[in-house]
Order: C-alpha cells, then structure tokens, then sequence
C-alpha cells in the first residue's frame, strides 16, 4: 500500500493521521498500520476494552507517558471504567514488582515453573463452584 493510501485510510478510521505517524519511514507506518487495524482496532478474541487496558499496564512498566494517555482514552472510548482503569494500572505495577525481584534474583526457572503449575492444580483442585 502506499503511504497516501496508508494515510487516507488512517484519517478515514481516526479523524486524522497522527504527527508520530507521519515521522515514520513510509514502510513502518504502512506496517503499523496493518497491524494496528487488522489486530489492535478490529474486532478479534480480546475485546477492545481488555487490549486497551492491557495496553495500559505494559504503558505504566514501559513507563511511557504518551502510550498511558492514549490507552486510558481508548480503554474509556471502549467502556472501562474509572476503577477497571485503576486495576489495570495497579496489575502492572504488581507484575513488574515481582518481575524485577524474580530477575535480580536470578531464580531457578525449572523450580519457578513447577511451583507455578503446582499452585494452579491446588487452586483448581480447591476451588468452590460458583452458584449459578
């Protein structure tokens, strides 16, 4: 695709073609593009609210101010809430926390990974059914 057709097509599903757009070499914001429309924007498996709210927890551990304010947008255009906002904000501060702490300590993956599925089967295992 072109960059203008790429870019009419940008300005026809977004009101405009953002500036950062612009400042991509042509064949990356082609392909952005093709992904940000064929994945990101389009209906898929994941509703459009969860992409945007995980959007915004991998933006807070990136630590990316303009991403977090595109996402917390989005996420509101698509239904999130105030508190839903919140707790996808506070699930990547949390994954990031025991991220950091796990890498530093250099962990053992194999027995990190056995305890995890160990963890899943009890819970599983231990669960109440949810009244109907």
């Amino acid at each position: 695709m072109a960059i203008n057709d790429t870019y009419r097509e940008i300005e026809q599903t977004l009101g405009v073609v953002p500036e950062w757009i612009k400042q991509m070499p042509a064949g990356g914001a082609s392909g952005f593009w093709g992904v940000a429309r064929d994945f990101w924007l389009a209906d898929t498996k994941i509703p459009n609210k969860y992409k945007e709210l995980i959007g915004l927890a991998v933006s807070g551990a990136t630590r990316c101010k303009y991403c977090a304010l595109f996402h917390t947008e989005a996420a509101r255009l698509f239904g999130a809430s105030d508190e839903e906002i919140s707790e996808a904000s506070l699930m990547g501060a949390v994954t990031m926390m025991g991220s950091t702490f796990i890498n530093a300590q250099q962990l053992d993956y194999e027995q990190f990974r056995q305890e995890t599925l160990s963890i899943v089967r009890y819970v599983k295992d231990h669960s109440q059914p949810k009244a109907a």
